[in-house]
């Protein structure tokens, strides 16, 4: 296998409504989809989509990480809507640092700022 790029991450959504609005939130825009068996968001050209009848238990080992500008104020931005410091921010080299917080639903969502070097 060699894939050319992330394409789709599905968070469980224990309660559709609930965790679409908290993520309409979180990610400042409304869905593109909106039905009570999915809903999904255009993040960049990436998809994140919210399901209801998830087999994967929420808060599985898997973690996506979502580039933003300032780690720090989304990770608070993050833990102000409710969600819980589950790894606290660290530099992990070359500048980059990430966190990972888990959403009120268990899922976690990681948050990475990536060093100088890649936006040059």
């Amino acid at each position: 296998m060699k894939p050319s790029k992330l394409r789709t991450v599905i968070y469980a959504a224990p309660d559709i409504q609930q965790t679409r609005d908290w993520y309409a939130q979180a990610f400042e825009q409304a869905p593109y989809f909106d039905e009570p068996f999915y809903v999904g968001f255009d993040i960049h050209g990436y998809e994140m989509g919210l399901d209801p009848d998830m087999a994967v238990p929420t808060g599985s080992s898997s973690v996506a990480y979502w580039e933003v500008d300032d780690v720090r104020t989304a990770f608070a931005q993050l833990l102000a809507l409710g969600a819980t410091e589950d790894e606290g921010i660290r530099d992990v080299g070359g500048g980059i640092e990430l966190g990972v917080v888990k959403d009120p639903f268990g899922n976690r969502i990681g948050v990475i700022q990536m060093g100088k070097q890649e936006h040059a």
